[in-house]
């Protein structure tokens, strides 16, 4: 029987988890540990940064505002994660939190909104996306948390696409190879390269666009089955998809 996880908080500072370090809290979250779960001094909680593991803290002063504690032990080890990124273009918003939280639990390590000639919404607010991916890798008990970066028009992005990431480009033609079947045969070596998802908008991408990006050499061209998606699906398909060919599952 699995034991009762710990309430898991990431910190977002530069601060090192180490033995025996102390950690102040934010006032944000000193406020859910002792007024929203009433955690007291003695209490433990888990903490991780990202880059030193998850280490057990113990709580030394609990106040509605301050809450600090010192680490005991570490718990897990921090290990290596795929280079994946989500390309998306903006939607709703409740859809856009479900993107958020969905990529983050699924492995994305970056997420990438993109304005697409067919993008209607035209407002993209980077502190919601970072809280949700923030709060999806608490509770899913992942070592790291997905970057998110601007939103920025496609054309420029494929300006200045890094020539080492291959790109999974989802298209809505349905005239790509199986995902994949695609993905295993686009890597020959021992090591997976960094990759990129592209999911379109409501709408899908333009002719112009889709052109585009298939022109990219690194585009690997595939098809998510032979209905057509919503982009949350979509996104969530693709990066299941990728994950059981290329992943760490």
């Amino acid at each position: 029987m699995r034991t009762k996880t710990l309430i898991r908080l990431f910190i977002e500072d530069a601060t090192n988890l180490a033995l025996s370090v102390t950690v102040a809290l934010s006032q944000a979250q000193s406020h859910y540990l002792a007024n929203v779960m009433r955690l007291k001094a003695g209490d433990t909680v888990a903490l991780f940064n990202g880059k030193d593991g998850e280490w057990s803290a113990e709580i030394t002063e609990a106040h509605k505002r301050a809450v600090t504690l010192k680490i005991m032990h570490q718990t897990k080890e921090q290990i290596p994660e795929p280079d994946l990124w989500l390309v998306f273009a903006p939607i709703k918003k409740a859809r856009l939190d479900f993107i958020a939280q969905k990529a983050t639990e699924l492995g994305a390590s970056h997420l990438q909104p993109v304005y697409t000639q067919r993008t209607i919404v035209d407002r993209v607010k980077e502190e919601r996306l970072q809280a949700n991916a923030v709060e999806a890798a608490e509770q899913c008990e992942r070592l790291t948390v997905p970057t998110v970066a601007d939103p920025v028009k496609l054309d420029k992005l494929l300006d200045t696409w890094p020539d080492e990431r291959k790109i999974m480009f989802c298209d809505e033609d349905l005239s790509g190879v199986a995902a994949h079947d695609a993905l295993r045969s686009a890597e020959t070596k021992g090591s997976v390269s960094p990759w990129a998802i592209f999911i379109g908008p409501e709408g899908g991408f333009t002719d112009e666009e889709r052109a585009r990006i298939k022109a990219h050499p690194n585009t690997v061209v595939v098809a998510l089955g032979p209905r057509i998606l919503r982009a949350d699906t979509a996104a969530m398909s693709a990066l299941a998809l990728w994950q059981s060919a290329l992943g760490d599952w």
